[in-house]
């Protein structure tokens, strides 16, 4: 792999343009995934915030499920925001009905734990591994990690909740850091997948 890293974003739903715009930013070449074929020739995915069980019924329809199971397994550098960060989860606490997810993180969250829509708030996070004072989390209807698993490091909290998670090549944040213009998770994340050497 060259030193530019090949960024996919799962453009099923959510807010796919705000993070190939800020992977782009952190000096990656980033371009939007929603078949197999396309996910084959990226060497790390972000898996956007938007509605985690319309994301994950929209996988199931693309033929999408088993193969990102298969390359976040495989360990290719996996980073969920949001939704994101529900569909990375071994485990939800409280599933919809046929809600999947793909599974990297040994964690147990909980949806919607922050409140809803009009309870979305802003705020500073210390994340460990971004240099340079707290990130601006935006939270939007926004999940939190009730507990984590030996193998898994809580990079950030707030409030007393685990926000920030990181197993191995695999991040996730409660928060969408793409909304705020500060693009130092995602030069986290470029990082990692250069690391990876996919």
């Amino acid at each position: 792999m060259s030193s530019t890293p090949v960024i996919g974003v799962l453009a099923l739903q959510g807010d796919v343009r705000e993070h190939l715009i800020a992977l782009a930013a952190a000096d990656a070449v980033a371009r939007p995934v929603r078949r197999p074929e396309e996910l084959a020739e990226v060497d790390g995915l972000v898996i956007p915030g938007g509605e985690s069980t319309t994301i994950s019924k929209l996988a199931a329809l693309f033929g999408m499920t088993e193969p990102l199971r298969e390359r976040i397994a495989a360990g290719m550098p996996v980073y969920g925001t949001c939704a994101g960060l529900i569909m990375l989860a071994d485990k939800i606490l409280d599933p919809r009905s046929g809600q999947e997810t793909l599974g990297g993180i040994d964690m147990i969250v909980r949806r919607n734990a922050f409140g809803r829509q009009n309870e979305s708030f802003e705020a500073g996070v210390d994340v460990t591994g971004v240099d340079g004072g707290p990130v601006e989390g935006v939270f939007i209807r926004a999940p939190w990690v009730e507990s984590v698993g030996a193998s898994a490091e809580v990079l950030a909290e707030y409030g007393g909740h685990i926000v920030a998670v990181r197993q191995g090549n695999a991040l996730a944040t409660s928060f969408h850091p793409e909304l705020t213009g500060d693009h130092r998770v995602h030069a986290l994340f470029v990082d990692m997948v250069r690391a990876s050497g996919r």
